[in-house]
């Protein structure tokens, strides 16, 4: 099934989230990563985590480590109030960030999306354990989590089907500022919780 809906991140989005007594900018500690509200002077170090052509392999904004792409990049990311930078707890080093926002088709849901992290942290543990800070923080206000993903980003569908989430549909939506195709997967809190469990036995 397919949707064509295009609709903008706005300010109203994040009233709903707070309506929701959501909070979209929370500090999160695990046993290897911290999570923490976005700041201007995380550029240098963002920038750093961002600026290798391998991070965005995949992505739509394939050419975003280079500095004249990324930071209008960041700068949208302080803009949206929501925005997550991920700390390495043993070196103190930024490897990445992540954001919460509204689904632009599911208003009175929760998204997960903007992320990325080093490459050198791709194929550990490092992605599971920013997905359980930032989906056992959005499970304690919301019953499902949405995912919008890129057809040609192959690596983060594998990666979300992995964390329990089923493809629900394929929309066209306006997630930053131009409307383009994306695949909507949907994760259940049931779900979530049998994948943690199974992850973590």
């Amino acid at each position: 099934m397919t949707h064509r809906i295009r609709h903008s991140f706005q300010v109203t989005g994040l009233l709903c989230m707070f309506t929701n007594r959501f909070d979209p900018q929370p500090e999160l500690m695990g046993d290897a990563l911290s999570v923490r509200p976005l700041r201007p002077d995380d550029l240098e170090g963002l920038f750093a985590a961002a600026a290798h052509p391998e991070v965005w392999a995949g992505h739509p904004a394939s050419d975003r480590y280079k500095r004249e792409k990324f930071e209008p990049y960041f700068n949208s990311l302080l803009d949206s109030g929501a925005a997550l930078c991920v700390v390495d707890r043993q070196t103190g080093h930024i490897i990445g960030c992540s954001r919460y926002y509204p689904a632009p088709d599911q208003p009175n849901s929760i998204s997960i999306g903007f992320t990325f992290l080093h490459h050198a942290y791709w194929g550990g543990r490092t992605n599971f354990q920013l997905k359980r800070l930032m989906l056992d923080h959005a499970f304690r206000t919301f019953p499902e989590v949405w995912f919008h993903i890129a057809p040609t980003n192959i690596r983060s569908q594998k990666a979300t089907a992995k964390l329990g989430a089923e493809h629900a549909y394929d929309a066209t939506l306006d997630l930053s500022g131009t409307p383009a195709p994306w695949m909507c997967f949907r994760l259940s809190k049931d779900a979530w919780e049998r994948t943690r469990e199974s992850r973590e036995a």
